[in-house]
C-alpha cells in the first residue's frame, strides 16, 4: 500500500526540517503533505520523496480542519498523520504502513518525549532513543505486536496510521471541533461506534521534540472548554476533565458541570506564566 505522510505547520520550521529529516533516513513514503497554517514558505531541503505545502493560513490552531484538508491533499491508500514536532524513527513509515495493510484500524505508535535541548544538528536515532520518555498512561506491546488501545480515549493524533478509505467512511475530523482540543478523542469515539478499532503498535516510535508546553494548558482555555462541550453533547460525558478540573481550581470555570460549563473569566498573564512546565519536564 503507497504512504503519504500528513503533517501541519505553524511556526515550527526547525521542527518540520527534523520531521522532514527523519522521514529521508526511513523508508520514504510516497510523498508528504504539510499544511502550512502560517504561511511559512521557507526552502526545504533536499529529500528522497516529494513534499507537497498545501497553504491553510488560519487563526489560532484549526486542528481538524487542518488535518482534513491534508488528507485532501493525499492521493494514496494509507496516511500517516505526524504532528510537526514528531521525529519519526527509521522503521516508523513501513512499520505502520505495514500493520494498516493487515488490520483496518487507526493505528497508534508509541512516542518517546524528549527533553529541552536533545535534538541538535546531526542527532542520532540512538540517542533520541535513549533519552525519550514514554508516556505514563499508554501502555504500548512488544515489538511487531499489534494491540487493542484499552479504551478509544487513549488514541492520540500526534502519530497514527490509517486507511484513506477508512477515514473518508469516519468523516475525518469533525471540523465543528474548533482549534485545539478533544478533536483527536472524538475522532476516536466515532471510529470505535463505526467498528473500527484503535491499534497500538509495538516496536517503531515517533520523538518528540520539546516545546513550551502548560498544565493546565492555559494559552487554549477558550478553545477546550468549547469543544469540551460539544464533546458532552455528543458522547455523554466530559473529555480533558483533568484540564476543566484545573480550570475550576484557577476559579476560571464553575466546578459543577453537570448543568454544562459556566465560565467566569479568562486566565490571567500571571496565571499562564504560572502553568509554565519547566524544561525538564518532557510533559
Amino acid at each position: 500500500m503507497s504512504t503519504t505522510v500528513i503533517t501541519l505547520n505553524k511556526g515550527r520550521g526547525a521542527h518540520l526540517a527534523r520531521l522532514l529529516e527523519g522521514l529521508g533516513r526511513g523508508t520514504p513514503p510516497e510523498a508528504c503533505i504539510v499544511v502550512e497554517i502560517g504561511g511559512d514558505d521557507a526552502p526545504l531541503p533536499d529529500l528522497p520523496f516529494p513534499v507537497e505545502r498545501v497553504p491553510f493560513p488560519r487563526d489560532g490552531l484549526p486542528l481538524a480542519a487542518a488535518r482534513n484538508a491534508g488528507r485532501r491533499a493525499a492521493r494514496t491508500d494509507t496516511l500517516v498523520f505526524l504532528d510537526v514536532d514528531c521525529i519519526p524513527s527509521r522503521g516508523l513509515v513501513a512499520g505502520l504502513s505495514r500493520a494498516v495493510a493487515e488490520h483496518d484500524a487507526l493505528i497508534c505508535c508509541e512516542i518517546g518525549y524528549l527533553p529541552a535541548g536533545a535534538v541538535t544538528d546531526g542527532w542520532e536515532e540512538a540517542e533520541l532513543d535513549r533519552l525519550g520518555h514514554p508516556h505514563p498512561v499508554r501502555a504500548f506491546p512488544p515489538a511487531g505486536i499489534v494491540a487493542p488501545a484499552p479504551q478509544p480515549g487513549l488514541f492520540w493524533s500526534l502519530a497514527f496510521a490509517v486507511r484513506a478509505a477508512t477515514y473518508d467512511r469516519i468523516g475525518g475530523f469533525d471540523e465543528s471541533f474548533s482549534g485545539y482540543g478533544a478533536e483527536d478523542t472524538d475522532l476516536a469515539f466515532r471510529a470505535d461506534r463505526a467498528g473500527v478499532p484503535i491499534l497500538f503498535l509495538g516496536g517503531p516510535r515517533a520523538y518528540h521534540q520539546h516545546h513550551a508546553s502548560y498544565d493546565p494548558p492555559l494559552q487554549h482555555f477558550r478553545d477546550i472548554v468549547a469543544n469540551a462541550a460539544r464533546f458532552h453533547a455528543r458522547h455523554g460525558f466530559w473529555p480533558m476533565d483533568g484540564w476543566l478540573d484545573g480550570f475550576a481550581r484557577l476559579g476560571l470555570i464553575a466546578a459543577d458541570r453537570s448543568n454544562g460549563i459556566t465560565v467566569h473569566r479568562d486566565p490571567t498573564p500571571a496565571e499562564m506564566a504560572a502553568a509554565r512546565l519547566p524544561d525538564a519536564r518532557p510533559f
